[in-house]
């Protein structure tokens, strides 16, 4: 199975829901979808399980796999809760990270400054998550890691997307290395903010993710 092909069809599936080529509560079909990207079924179906676990799409028995795109308030409240989360991570990251683990921070953190100068968009966004990662296992609690794991890649496409936003990467990137500091020099509550208001959707920023869904 060509795993790699099976990500990015996801990768133009979900670019393709956000464009409005596919609607909320479309079924997706698997042979249609197989003829459009000239593959077997198989890369098809690993891609919609990509969909599946993100949340973009829904899989129900013996009916096949659907879109679900979640309302303006649910992902409101989605932001919010990821906002916390990271908050809570960090704090507990600035006291807890170890040596390597903030080595690591800092080499993602330069590999995402890499990917803006050779405008590598995915790869940044890439990056992006496993700097965010590291700071959740950073936090050395697990289930707070696996939670903040799980609304992470719920609304990964959704942060991808805003981060096409013009001139969010070089803020994102400038975030980035406020968030660093913080926690290399140990303030908890200084990386908590920082964090939380990295990762929030408010204002302008949600109601520019609001108008790229319904294009």
């Amino acid at each position: 199975m060509d795993v790699r092909r099976a990500d990015q069809i996801a990768n133009t599936l979900e670019q393709l829901v956000f464009a409005g080529e596919f609607q909320d509560g479309e079924r997706l079909d698997e042979l249609k979808l197989a003829e459009q990207f000239h593959v077997s079924r198989t890369p098809i179906r690993e891609a919609l399980q990509v969909l599946v676990s993100s949340g973009m799409a829904e899989q129900i028995p013996h009916r096949g796999v659907f879109i679900r795109q979640p309302g303006p308030v649910e992902l409101m409240e989605m932001f919010e809760t990821m906002a916390e989360l990271e908050a809570v991570c960090g704090r507990l990251a600035a006291t807890r990270m170890t040596d390597h683990d903030l080595e690591q921070l800092a080499l993602a953190n330069e590999n995402c400054r890499q990917a803006i100068q050779d405008t590598d968009y995915d790869r940044y966004y890439a990056e992006n998550e496993k700097f965010h990662q590291i700071i959740y296992r950073g936090a050395a609690n697990r289930y707070l890691e696996k939670q903040t794991l799980q609304l992470q890649n719920r609304l990964s496409a959704y942060r991808k997307t805003q981060l096409r936003f013009r001139g969010r990467l070089d803020q994102s990137m400038d975030e980035h290395s406020e968030i660093l500091t913080a926690i290399t020099d140990g303030e908890p509550e200084r990386t908590a903010n920082i964090l939380r208001s990295h990762v929030a959707v408010q204002g302008e920023k949600f109601h520019q993710l609001m108008a790229s869904l319904k294009r």
